[in-house]
């Protein structure tokens, strides 16, 4: 393990995951005096990305895009290209639905042929603030395998699953794939991993099916935190508690254990409340003596935005995840006890 935020320089942190949770919390995280890197998942078959691989042999593109423009430089003169890069085209064309960072990454790599070389490329042009690391460069189909027995087939299909019935008994990779060195050695020299938030099955899991990150982390003696998610989702995870997504994290990192795990305490408006229940969707119920039966070290804290869509607040979910760090700087171990309702506002930060 990096031992540098024990030594007074900036600790470095690990984000696994992919989507709009990831880049939320790299958001958050970057205000700190912290080294950042995103392990992202490359398993994503619907929207633009699905269409550039079918059509043209290319990764998915859509969650590393998020991720690099979370972490690029905000300055003025990298504006019009960040505001670019997010941009989807609509009408009914041959664009319709393509987003420009896509495209650009598809263009990049058609000179390539590497893909890491096409993150670096768009890494310098956004004077990115952190490493943005595909979890491999290999290709495969995310499959999930429901409790009936039946499997589905491609990510894009077991997001947008309608039917809360048969349940999602286990997620695979088809074929396996092994991880790419780059996201291996970032964990290896983490002080700390974070999982989370994000889609269960389709975008956290997905990183711990490559061969080679279990086995990483469980070398690895970073503090490993996971960030449960705000709602259910319909297909996925209906009728979850938050200690059942500390359950299954738990059952996909191998030998590795959890050191902590950061639970929304807070509600959401009846607003949202009630939009998302019209999608069946439902507030996670933080049963948190239950998940201490799978993670030493509970944080508490009310983590929602006030708007819709409902989302991860920036500040209020890293600088929880700061706080599991002065801890165990205080203490002198990963681990800690239950910690309730943190307000970063009353609490010491590491900055």
């Amino acid at each position: 393990m990096n031992n540098s935020h024990k030594n007074g320089h900036s600790p470095k942190i690990v984000v696994i995951g992919g989507g709009t949770g990831t880049s939320t919390v790299l958001t958050g995280l970057r205000k700190f005096d912290v080294q950042l890197s995103a392990i992202v998942t490359m398993f994503d078959s619907g929207g633009s990305s699905g269409r550039l691989g079918r059509e043209f042999g290319y990764p998915p593109f859509g969650d590393l895009r998020q991720c690099l423009v979370a972490l690029s430089d905000e300055a003025d003169d990298t504006k019009a290209l960040r505001e670019a890069l997010q941009f989807r085209f609509g009408g009914n064309n041959g664009l319709s639905g393509h987003n420009v960072g896509n495209l650009l990454m598809a263009g990049l790599m058609s000179n390539s042929h590497d893909l890491e070389q096409a993150v670096d490329e768009i890494s310098r042009m956004l004077r990115v603030q952190g490493k943005v690391i595909p979890v491999t460069s290999e290709r495969a189909e995310l499959c999930a395998e429901l409790e009936n027995g039946k499997t589905i087939r491609g990510e894009s299909n077991i997001d947008v699953r309608s039917e809360s019935l048969p349940k999602i008994s286990r997620v695979f990779l088809e074929p396996e794939v092994n991880a790419g060195a780059r996201a291996i050695d970032a964990i290896l020299e983490a002080d700390a991993v974070v999982l989370g938030p994000g889609d269960l099955y389709t975008s956290i899991i997905p990183n711990l099916l490559a061969n080679g990150i279990p086995q990483a982390l469980a070398e690895s003696s970073a503090t490993k935190i996971y960030i449960c998610n705000l709602m259910t989702k319909r297909g996925e995870t209906d009728g979850y508690m938050a200690s059942d997504f500390v359950k299954e994290i738990s059952g996909y990192i191998g030998s590795a254990s959890l050191d902590w795990a950061v639970i929304n305490t807070g509600l959401p408006e009846h607003m949202i409340e009630a939009a998302y229940r019209a999608e069946q969707a439902f507030p996670v119920k933080a049963d948190l003596d239950s998940v201490q039966s799978y993670v030493p070290g509970v944080m508490a804290s009310s983590l929602g935005t006030k708007n819709l869509p409902l989302r991860h607040d920036p500040y209020q979910t890293s600088a929880s995840i700061m706080e599991t760090i002065r801890i165990g700087k205080l203490d002198g171990s990963h681990r800690g006890g239950l910690v309730s309702h943190f307000n970063p506002a009353e609490q010491p930060l590491v900055g």
